[in-house]
């Protein structure tokens, strides 16, 4: 029976893309316990099947040495199986040529930096780059990540990425900006209007600029400055995961474009003629090794820019065929990254590493109870 059992789990893994999202981790979740059942039965009793072995070999015992190959066979496909969840993410898929166009795509170097701080990684390997796109006016949100989830660490690089401010008070903004920048060395600002429609021209120049000034860092986190990070846990976390070709967070693998021009997330067939996107995650926050932002900032020179930055992003992998990869807990099983709005509840935020909707107070409450007692659940 586990024979068949596990045979069908590296089916469902493989073919992972056909089940709903929900299905099929409720599927992967129950193969998956039953498949390590027997694997720990196998680690736990070795010398018993050595021994029958040897029984079967002096003894001549067709019935036990059938036994032995149906456990031998058994093993091998478990282990099969778990050394494919381990791995494939390390294996990019095959590139789509279809997202490839000149037309209309983004070019880091159009660009400049108007604040800049180069030297931020020059003497120091940071493990984790928080990269936090942040409107210029919004000071209080800046705080709050800084005394919270981004507060300077031995580990841990928090930078800022905004544009022009706009509107009545754009002088007074910019000044207020540069005086913030003075102080605490950590904000990055690009010469163009800071909009939803630039977010991606955002995304892709903190890419450009990750690459280039901290080419030593590990892994790049793009998270949005609203978010709850649970930095003790993505740090542990982390630690295991693959350090090249890597990104997760909440993957969306059933995207579609919509073309009613008076949403805000409008798509025209010409700058994506396809009716569904590819597997992408979700930009609220994704977790990427280092190595994967100077080569999305190479793909953007491929790609026809839309305004959805996390869609492009994942139109600049799929030029590069790297997949996203899902991120979740097996008991209970939950995404890792969620994206829906919770109420703070210390132990529940503390199997996860994102939560969405936090404001700068709701943050700073929730963070100072969440830092002293996380542990404890």
């Amino acid at each position: 029976m586990y024979i068949y059992i596990s045979f069908i789990y590296c089916l469902i893994y493989l073919f992972q893309d056909v089940f709903h999202r929900h299905i099929y981790l409720f599927m992967f979740v129950f193969i998956y316990l039953i498949s390590a059942k027997t694997a720990s039965y196998v680690k736990r009793h070795v010398h018993t099947c050595l021994y029958t072995v040897y029984v079967t070999r002096v003894r001549g015992t067709p019935h036990s040495w059938r036994l032995v190959k149906l456990l031998a066979v058994s093993s091998v496909l478990v282990l099969t199986a778990q050394f494919l969840v381990s791995t494939r993410t390390q294996h990019p898929a095959k590139p789509d040529g279809l997202t490839v166009q000149r037309g209309g795509a983004l070019s880091p170097h159009t660009y400049h930096y108007t604040l800049d701080q180069p030297a931020v990684c020059r003497h120091r390997r940071p493990f984790l780059v928080f990269m936090v796109p942040v409107a210029p006016q919004e000071a209080a949100a800046r705080e709050a990540v800084r005394t919270t989830w981004g507060a300077p660490g031995q580990d841990t690089l928090t930078l800022f990425f905004t544009g022009l401010p706009e509107g009545p008070r754009v002088s007074s903004i910019q000044d207020k900006l540069e005086d913030e920048s003075g102080t605490h060395a950590d904000i990055v600002q690009m010469n163009f209007r800071d909009s939803y429609q630039n977010l991606t021209i955002k995304t892709v120049l903190m890419m450009n600029w990750v690459a280039t000034h901290c080419p030593n860092a590990t892994y790049v986190m793009k998270v949005d400055a609203d978010i709850f990070v649970n930095v003790f846990h993505l740090l542990g976390w982390l630690r295991s995961a693959p350090r090249r070709g890597f990104i997760t967070g909440s993957v969306i693998s059933d995207g579609r474009p919509r073309r009613d021009n008076s949403s805000k997330w409008y798509v025209s067939e010409e700058q994506f003629p396809e009716d569904r996107f590819p597997r992408y995650v979700s930009g609220a926050g994704y977790v990427l090794s280092a190595d994967l932002a100077g080569r999305i900032s190479w793909a953007s020179r491929f790609v026809r820019m839309i305004s959805m930055e996390d869609v492009y992003v994942g139109l600049c992998l799929r030029v590069l065929g790297v997949r996203p990869v899902y991120s979740f807990s097996l008991l209970p099983p939950r995404n890792l990254f969620e994206i829906r709005d919770l109420a703070y509840d210390r132990c529940a935020f503390a199997k996860l590493i994102i939560v969405n909707g936090f404001k700068p107070s709701k943050l700073l409450h929730a963070w100072r109870d969440f830092s002293k007692d996380h542990g404890s659940c």
